[in-house]
């Protein structure tokens, strides 16, 4: 008798206090982050919206990467959800969900009175929208104070929020552990299914994990996941959303996991594609604008700063990414430069075009790459050595004076000044057609027409391909052969060279398609800018000198049975760098070879393997 008597004041005592409390954390809800005033000041209907997986793919629609931070979430609309799903859970959290205002005034006095009795915080009594509310804005500490809270929060919600909103937002931000959030999620994590391909018995399988994360995670604990899994179907049968029937069906039916890993291939292409996304928002969104506009450092650094943050707020949102990738070609760009480059201090980079397309097929930042380490691809500056010539020299000489392939130049030692360059060798080769200095590489002829043409006139044509790093420093007859302070990416002077393959006019190259929402709306594409270079019937010559570095020249070992074939080889000082760049009908593929601190490489240059890598991807 003493004892029931007890249990009947502690619960009125437990009364009182819920009462007080609910006075307070009324009074002090400016202190514990009030929902009225996020709602008010900063969040409106659409606003709340939770990260969302983003996907990359390749050019035949083959997921190559899931992009996502620290939750991996596959947000579905309220349209999207099966209404099997959203039984489950009214059927055992919240079964008088579409009746109450937020919280549950019964379940609430029922548990305050079961709490009572056991002396401790043992049934909370939320219903779906005040978990809802703890996910979104509270911690998930047990106290009262925190249990008020979430009721003021959930009223909130349910004042702003239709039910089918609430129900939307609760299915995608549900915790299924392992980095798991959202059902959708969750189906693809564990089953390797959308959602709406799961049975039952899968459905009721994952919902029970929710409930306590870590205690029913499937892959550690499947016994007590199978556990909750029926009492989760006896409360849907209790609740008439499924028959007798389907329950003992869905209690019989095998759970088999098959754990899905992320997807995450082709590291060196993402990486790229990761900086070209930046590059695509900062054009289309104007921040490269702004940034030409501004005048100072801490102006730049602050539109550096907004443009990382609107690429990572599209991340977010869950878009999709459709690449240019032809996982064929990248998988032979890596395997070759491991076989031909053995050598552990020995680096290189390919990067190859469609020019037909301007689409950039593959792309490789490096031996042995993982992804987001330094990209040689592009993040990569070296001197071109004599792979310039066709760019800087030999098309302005065509391009200005009209001279035919078969003119002739001055082979021998020259002095412009201070500046006395050889030949590779010290070899004097006395007059030559311009085939022959070309596709011999010689240097002296080289300067001899920088000269001639003059270094400004020159560079007006180098100018057209923005290389990022060339500036009025490089403006001196030494750039001839290659002589630049920073010199060119990889990727830059492969763009460069699809001009060749464009009738002498220029289109910079570009792996994204396009960027899409998840309905396939069009958020992002590059506008597609022709540049005329010079003409087509300088670019005539160009191409048959090219063709000629191969037949009999400098890169014979690159010939390969193609319709059309050319190239120009290029080595820098010392033989720090080897390069070859070149076309064929279809594509322009740029080889770099070095290491990453400068050091001679003419242990391996006799090798020639550069133009090994390049013949063999062709």
């Amino acid at each position: 008798m003493l004892k029931l008597s007890t249990g009947w004041l502690l619960t009125l005592c437990f009364l009182i206090l819920f009462s007080f409390l609910l006075v307070e954390v009324t009074a002090e809800v400016q202190d514990v982050k009030s929902l009225s005033d996020v709602l008010s000041n900063k969040v409106e209907l659409t606003d709340i919206s939770l990260p969302s997986n983003s996907t990359m793919y390749d050019r035949n629609g083959s997921l190559i990467a899931d992009l996502y931070q620290a939750e991996n979430r596959i947000y579905l609309e309220y349209e999207e959800i099966p209404q099997v799903i959203i039984e489950a859970f009214i059927a055992t959290e919240d079964q008088r969900f579409y009746e109450h205002k937020g919280y549950d005034s019964i379940a609430i006095a029922r548990a305050i009175l079961a709490n009572a009795r056991q002396g401790g915080i043992e049934e909370g009594a939320s219903t779906m929208t005040q978990q809802l509310a703890r996910n979104l804005f509270l911690s998930h500490e047990q106290s009262y104070n925190r249990k008020m809270s979430e009721i003021l929060y959930a009223h909130e919600l349910e004042k702003k929020y239709s039910k089918q909103k609430i129900i939307e937002l609760y299915i995608n931000t549900i915790y299924f552990h392992n980095g798991v959030y959202g059902m959708e999620a969750a189906a693809s994590y564990y089953f390797n299914k959308t959602s709406s391909a799961l049975t039952l018995a899968e459905v009721a399988f994952l919902s029970a994990i929710p409930n306590n994360p870590s205690h029913y995670n499937p892959i550690n604990h499947s016994d007590r996941t199978k556990l909750r899994q029926e009492w989760i179907l006896q409360k849907m049968l209790e609740a008439s959303f499924i028959t007798k029937e389907q329950c003992e069906q869905a209690l019989a039916e095998d759970i088999v996991l098959n754990v899905r890993q992320r997807t995450d291939k082709y590291p060196d292409y993402v990486t790229y594609i990761y900086q070209e996304l930046t590059e695509l928002v900062a054009v289309s969104d104007g921040y490269n604008a702004k940034l030409n506009q501004a005048s100072t450092e801490e102006r730049k650094n602050e539109i550096q700063q907004n443009l990382q943050a609107r690429v990572q707020e599209l991340l977010a949102q869950g878009i999709r990414i459709e690449t240019a990738l032809d996982p064929n070609l990248q998988n032979r760009a890596i395997k070759t430069i491991a076989q031909q480059l053995p050598q552990a201090d020995v680096q290189s980079s390919v990067v190859m075009i469609d020019h037909e397309k301007s689409e950039i097929v593959a792309i490789t930042g490096g031996k042995n790459y993982n992804k987001f380490d330094f990209h040689r691809g592009y993040q990569t500056f070296r001197q071109p050595g004599s792979s310039i010539k066709p760019l800087l020299v030999y098309a302005p000489y065509f391009e200005e004076y009209g001279v035919p392939i078969q003119s002739t130049i001055n082979a021998n030692n020259v002095c412009k000044g201070d500046y006395c360059p050889k030949n590779y060798g010290g070899g004097q080769y006395g007059t030559v057609n311009l085939e022959t200095a070309f596709k011999h590489s010689y240097n002296t002829p080289a300067v001899r027409i920088l000269d001639r043409v003059g270094v400004e006139t020159a560079f007006s044509y180098l100018e057209k391909f923005s290389f990022s790093k060339v500036g009025s420093e490089d403006y001196h007859l030494p750039a001839a052969l290659g002589g630049f302070a920073y010199g060119m990416s990889p990727l830059e002077l492969t763009r460069a060279y699809t001009t060749f393959a464009h009738n002498g006019s220029y289109t910079p190259s570009y792996g994204i398609r396009q960027v899409t929402d998840q309905e396939g709306n069009l958020l992002y594409s590059w506008e597609k800018v022709e540049v005329n270079v010079w003409s087509p019937a300088t670019n005539d010559k160009m191409r048959q000198l090219l063709s000629e570095v191969l037949r009999s020249g400098t890169g014979q070992r690159a010939q390969v049975n193609t319709a059309y074939s050319g190239g120009k080889t290029g080595t820098t000082n010392n033989e720090h760098d080897l390069w070859f760049v070149g076309l064929t009908d279809k594509y322009t593929t740029g080889v770099w070879v070095g290491k990453d601190t400068p050091a001679p490489l003419s242990s391996i240059s006799s090798q020639t393997p550069h133009l090994l890598i390049w013949r063999n991807l062709q």
